[in-house]
């Protein structure tokens, strides 16, 4: 479960005022003999108490008015399969295994109840523009992913000291005077969470995150002025970084990815304003593009490939919008491996779908063109020939 998971839960149904989480929080650790951490994940074991109460507490609370029913009975479900887990954990792993598949499930049901479904009244509501952007990125893909917010927490559940980070370290070229937040809720020594503050401003300057909870860190976040300008994932666990992220203004920019987890960047997409303005392939891992699309706003303006992988691009197709709908208008082709288009195809667009209607070649690669075909409904109907000599007909 990912901290932004339960901390929604959790917080969903505090009011502004302390409620009985804040109450809890600050007498956990001297009511019972639980950790001295008391963090918004708790994985399994003597920590599974704490999460526990703290989901039955916010669930006994009266909560703000209009509060969704359906979200408390899913809180309570979760509260009551983590106190299954806390008995059957160590006695019987395999009905352990199966009790934290359905905490996975109730965790992922909550977290969309918590977005879709938060009470008007509470101060962790999602307003009008949340919900836009949800749906809208949702809906389409070709839309700059946002970047990624860090959740609120506490200062009280972090282990707090100063440090001292030398020059280059992250690429910073001078030495850095930061405030270190450790968070290590089951307290096994392996992070769950750490964030470098700005001793000054206490503003954000780095991120490390266990984000699946494994005990090692997949995820690293850097910020300026508060604000993620960069971040470096490991997507699949392997322990080497598969997704590296630029933001700017609240926005991807830019995104770069190792689909086949080789080593080698493959794939990589840019961004302009809301919009895919590029993405670039490397479908056999030689170094070269073999494959380019270029947008205009959301739609396809552009592709260009190298079908025979050879290093150089050896198809142009060229697209017009037509009712929403990309249409191909022209493509361009080096059918003789010689580094340029021979040949030209030109289409009609009216209708919405592709319909050839002249085709222009270059057949002794000159520069000019030597052959055009003319064709109705698909048909060839004419052909005009510059030089008889070059055309076997």
């Amino acid at each position: 479960m990912k901290h932004s998971q339960l901390v929604g839960v959790v917080c969903a149904h505090l009011e502004p005022a302390p409620g009985p989480l804040e109450t809890l929080l600050r007498v956990a650790p001297v009511a019972a003999p639980m950790p001295q951490r008391v963090g918004p994940f708790l994985p399994f074991g003597r920590s599974l108490v704490v999460l526990s109460a703290l989901l039955i507490a916010c669930v006994a609370s009266p909560g703000p008015a209009g509060a969704q029913p359906s979200l408390d009975d899913a809180a309570i479900d979760q509260a009551e399969l983590l106190r299954q887990l806390r008995e059957a954990d160590g006695d019987d792993e395999e009905m352990a295994d199966d009790i934290r598949d359905q905490l996975d499930r109730q965790a992922e049901l909550l977290q969309g109840m918590d977005e879709t479904s938060a009470p008007s009244a509470s101060p962790y509501e999602l307003g009008e523009a949340d919900l836009e952007r949800l749906s809208a990125q949702s809906a389409e893909p070709r839309l700059a992913p946002n970047a990624p917010e860090p959740r609120e927490l506490p200062a009280a559940i972090f282990e707090t000291k100063k440090v001292e980070i030398e020059k280059g370290t992250w690429s910073n070229e001078e030495d850095l005077q930061l405030e270190q937040r450790i968070l290590d809720a089951d307290g096994d020594g392996k992070p769950e969470l750490v964030r470098w503050h700005s001793i000054d401003s206490g503003q954000l300057v780095r991120e490390h995150e266990d984000s699946n909870y494994d005990g090692v860190t997949d995820t690293w976040t850097d910020y300026r002025d508060g604000d993620p300008v960069g971040r470096v994932r490991d997507t699949n666990d392997d322990g080497n970084p598969d997704s590296w992220e630029r933001f700017g203004e609240g926005r991807t920019t830019e995104s770069q990815v190792d689909r086949d987890d080789d080593g080698v960047r493959d794939a990589f997409f840019r961004y302009e304003g809301r919009y895919l303005a590029e993405e670039k392939h490397d479908a056999n891992n030689d170094g070269k593009i073999d494959l380019r699309i270029s947008y205009d706003r959301k739609y396809r303006a552009q592709v260009e490939e190298d079908h025979d992988k050879d290093g150089r691009f050896d198809s142009w197709t060229f697209y017009v919008v037509v009712d929403e709908r990309e249409v191909v208008t022209r493509v361009e082709l080096d059918r003789n491996s010689r580094g340029f288009a021979d040949t030209f195809e030109f289409f009609e667009t009216g209708s919405g779908e592709p319909l050839l209607v002249r085709r222009e070649e270059d057949i002794n690669g000159d520069g000019q063109i030597d052959l055009v075909s003319f064709y109705l409904d698909g048909r060839l109907v004419r052909r005009d020939i510059a030089v008889p000599d070059l055309v076997n007909l």
